[in-house]
């Protein structure tokens, strides 16, 4: 071995007492505070550079997301425990979301309102240092980013058991917004009901995918009670706050936010059910080292045209993450395909196979890169 490496230093021996080791705590909370704050300063101090940049415009986010997944990658990197390395990405990804806030808060369109899971996502991703505003349904969160009323958007993309948000898609089809970045929220559904409800309600209420993701749980212990889909869990908890005779499916802090309780936990028909969230954005994101590339295609319907399209990035040695097609709206049996793959647009080899897809595409969209999920989220509390 070489004389140069390092060699793991032995742990710092603690003291017994008691009142030792919280002196040894409160001295060191007030490093971390010092910390924090040169940290702070120099977010400040980056934020006065940025404004002296001829390139930069007034109304331009200073919000990086492949600056903030490369800082979270090394932190993970860099990590020596004994917390583990998801739980220390998150305390950083919140220092730099409180940084962020104190140059200029971020403003994040989700659904709404207060209590979904989106906003569990949108919190995920931005920190608490983002500012929320809550929409009443997806076209209304790409409305508001596209009209540049908020900095970003945050809508549910891809359900594990229930597969791809239909909305999502078709309103990215049809939209000039990016793909910024994405979240994957483990969801736990939980049944909610009024303080004072009955065993057994008249109606059961929450948002399409949550009432797909719970149906046979549904089936075996509330046969025959209608189900009734509305636009979001949050919707259904305030339904089910003013109607003892409905219950509602949705998250746990639904049940805070509305004064309900939770009937049964976890009625998920997977034990393993995730969504994946998408960050919308009106600016391209730079490269991160760690990336993919979402696309929009379409192709004329004729034998061998999927694997024509594929063709280019299966010779340039590029993985194809997800591919999936949907009806064009504007055409009878025809279909788009919204394909996901490894790397990013600026990469010499992505950028090489896209040129060599475009003879073989009536449509070729980059709807996005951005980098890939750093930290893990349970989600579903």
């Amino acid at each position: 071995m070489g004389g140069n490496q390092s060699k793991p230093t032995a742990p710092p021996t603690l003291p017994d007492s008691l009142d030792e080791v919280r002196l040894l705590i409160d001295d060191l909370d007030r490093q971390l505070l010092d910390l924090v704050s040169q940290r702070a300063r120099l977010a400040e101090q980056v934020a006065h550079i940025k404004q002296r940049d001829p390139a930069f415009s007034p109304g331009q986010s200073f919000y990086r997301p492949e600056r903030e997944a490369q800082v979270l990658a090394r932190i993970r990197e860099l990590n020596p425990g004994p917390l583990d390395d998801d739980t220390v990405a998150w305390l950083f990804r919140e220092v730099m979301s409180a940084c962020l806030a104190h140059e200029r808060p971020l403003s994040i369109a989700t659904l709404g309102p207060s209590g979904t899971f989106s906003e569990l996502a949108a919190v995920a991703a931005f920190g608490h240092g983002g500012r929320l505003q809550f929409e009443p349904g997806i076209p209304e969160v790409f409305r508001a980013v596209s009209a540049g009323s908020v900095d970003y958007g945050v809508v549910p993309l891809e359900n594990s058991t229930e597969g791809s948000v239909s909305l999502t898609l078709d309103s990215l089809a049809g939209s000039d917004l990016l793909l910024c970045g994405e979240v994957a929220l483990r969801i736990d559904q939980q049944l909610l009901s009024h303080p004072d409800a009955a065993s057994h309600p008249r109606c059961i209420v929450s948002h399409a995918q949550s009432l797909a993701q719970c149906r046979e749980w549904l089936d075996a212990h509330f046969p025959g009670v209608d189900r009734m889909a509305v636009a979001s869990n949050s919707a259904a908890a305030q339904q089910a706050a003013t109607d003892p005779e409905v219950f509602a499916i949705g998250p746990a802090f639904a049940a805070e936010r509305h004064g309900l309780v939770v009937r049964a936990a976890n009625i998920q028909d997977n034990v393993q059910n995730t969504t994946r969230f998408a960050v919308l954005g009106r600016e391209p994101v730079a490269p991160s080292g760690e990336d993919k590339t979402a696309l929009l295609l379409s192709v004329t319907n004729e034998p061998g045209a999927l694997s024509r399209l594929l063709l280019p990035l299966s010779e340039a040695g590029i993985d194809v993450l997800r591919i999936e097609s949907r009806p064009a709206r504007d055409r009878v049996w025809d279909y788009v395909f919204f394909i996901d793959i490894a790397g990013h647009r600026d990469d010499p080899a992505v950028a090489d196979a896209l040129e060599r897809l475009h003879p073989h595409c009536g449509q070729l969209r980059v709807l996005g890169s951005y980098p890939l999920p750093v930290i893990s989220h349970p989600g579903g509390e």
